[in-house]
């Protein structure tokens, strides 16, 4: 029996995705399957490669949204699973932030980003 459970996220850049993991020091893969127990698998389009036997993942709707992809009860069994997410929502927030302020017409803009834990 399978315990992949999908959430829709809010989620979409797959670019800011992968350098917010990557900023977190989690390795990610595209196109790929994320891992859940007793070698189970599923398709996604980003893959955060976990230690342990079960990954999570993300798959690309057709809106452009991410939905989030794991095996929830897998996951927990090595990591705190919404403490992950949040930090990943976070870091992937800041980083859409300082994306947008890049774009045109911004660059004289006096703006302060301010970021709390």
């Amino acid at each position: 029996m399978s315990h992949f459970r999908s959430f829709p996220t809010k989620l979409t850049d797959s670019e800011i995705l992968l350098t917010s993991l990557r900023d977190l020091g989690i390795h990610a893969i595209t196109d790929s399957t994320v891992r859940g127990v007793n070698g189970q698998r599923i398709r996604a389009d980003i893959v955060a490669v976990l230690e342990g036997e079960c990954d999570i993942g993300w798959s690309r709707n057709v809106d452009g949204s991410f939905d989030f992809i794991a095996d929830v009860p897998g996951v927990a069994i090595k990591h705190n699973q919404p403490q992950m997410i949040n930090s990943i929502n976070q870091k992937y927030a800041v980083n859409k932030t300082l994306s947008q302020l890049k774009q045109p017409g911004l660059q004289n803009a006096n703006i302060k980003l301010v970021v709390q834990n």
